[in-house]
């Protein structure tokens, strides 16, 4: 079920380095032939970078799967420059499909259709459905025509870790694993794609993003949701959409999200930083801005969203790590800096993290479904 692994099997990895949004055309036709050779290439998108393979090349869809250690039923997406290669791919594309596309391609939304029979089984996890999106990025869709118009792609982390919003966050993980990456800067948005599944009587959502569901009805009418992105397990079922069954985004600590009346948040957390301390555990808290100034920590200064630091407010000493991951009132900078936050808490060693809960308007059931994966459903009401 799982990719093999080459975690032995050591490469020199080509890292590119992009100026203002741009790639040199060199290095974008360099990108591209080692697509068309079955090779490996990180690239940014506004969602998160991805790995990127040749999406109709079976055996690179297999060293994908073995570059991340992911499941090879997890399916992958297969990303295009223009819409006239969605037919290519995809059969009963529906006039609601092309009313979706025509709104929101390019841009952070995922399609899944019938698959015809040119798109290989190693792609599609072995389902008879594909996964389409068009990115709103200059330097991907410019990769994917050089590429060949076809590169399938999952984000471009280990299996299970935080995914990568910068290409720093990929050398992390891939380098020596694949063959370029290019550096694009930080992600736009933060966090993966919406995922709707349009070969169904009605669309539904398998995996909420910045495309959230009132956006979709307003394009549609009408969108339902598949369980799985409230929480619901999903571990013995097949998974029809990346994300849907393993644990995905999750920290080496043990992170629990803890949800209820603001007082009530911060007291539960903290007699869980004590607790921890007394049995010789770091601990990390993630909140937002807006609550810093009296919460978990109270008397800590303010932070920078993104920024962390060490506090010893209330006599906790270097051992709690304080982390801001935004502004309430501002939730796509939560989006922007989740996956920093819990990326910070393993370069720090952190044993237990608790999270307030990041229930927004937007964008926070795209938040929430990533903490809840990253926590393995870790949560608590106070």
């Amino acid at each position: 079920m799982y990719g093999e692994n080459v975690s032995d099997i050591a490469m020199k990895t080509i890292i590119i380095n992009s100026e203002e949004n741009n790639i040199k055309d060199a290095d974008l036709k360099d990108a591209g032939e080692i697509i068309k050779r079955g090779g490996l290439v990180a690239f940014p998108t506004e969602t998160v970078y991805g790995l990127g393979g040749d999406a109709m090349n079976p055996e690179a869809s297999r060293k994908i799967y073995a570059a991340k250690g992911r499941p090879s039923d997890n399916p992958l997406i297969v990303h295009i420059y223009k819409m006239e290669d969605l037919f290519r791919i995809a059969d009963g594309v529906s006039e609601g499909a092309l009313k979706l596309a025509e709104r929101y391609w390019p841009g952070p939304l995922t399609m899944i259709f019938k698959k015809k029979e040119t798109v290989p089984d190693q792609t599609t996890g072995g389902l008879d459905t594909v996964a389409v999106r068009m990115p709103d990025n200059r330097i991907a869709l410019r990769f994917i025509e050089a590429a060949g118009g076809f590169v399938a792609a999952p984000s471009a982390n280990l299996s299970g870790r935080p995914s990568t919003t910068t290409a720093e966050h990929v050398i992390e993980d891939m380098n020596g694993r694949i063959d370029m990456i290019i550096d694009g800067g930080s992600s736009v948005i933060g966090l993966e794609s919406t995922i709707v599944d349009m070969t169904g009587s009605s669309p539904m959502i398998l995996r909420p993003g910045y495309i959230n569901g009132e956006m979709i009805r307003d394009v549609l009418g009408d969108v339902s949701y598949d369980p799985a992105v409230f929480g619901e397990e999903t571990e013995g079922l097949r998974p029809r959409a990346p994300g849907m069954k393993y644990r995905h985004y999750a920290p080496k600590g043990e992170l629990t999200i803890v949800k209820g009346e603001r007082e009530a948040v911060v007291s539960y957390i903290k007699r869980g930083i004590d607790e921890a301390l007394k049995d010789g555990k770091r601990v990390g808290v993630i909140s937002a801005s807006r609550d810093m100034t009296d919460g978990a920590a109270s008397g800590m200064e303010r932070e920078t969203p993104g920024i962390t630091g060490r506090t010893e407010a209330d006599g906790y000493g270097k051992e709690v790590l304080i982390m801001n991951v935004g502004d309430l009132r501002d939730e796509y900078s939560i989006a922007r800096h989740l996956y920093d936050v819990l990326r910070e808490c393993d370069k720090k060693d952190i044993d237990i993290i608790y999270s307030e809960d990041f229930s927004t308007p937007k964008i926070g059931q795209a938040i929430m479904n990533r903490l809840i994966k990253a926590a393995g459903h870790r949560v608590v009401e106070v």
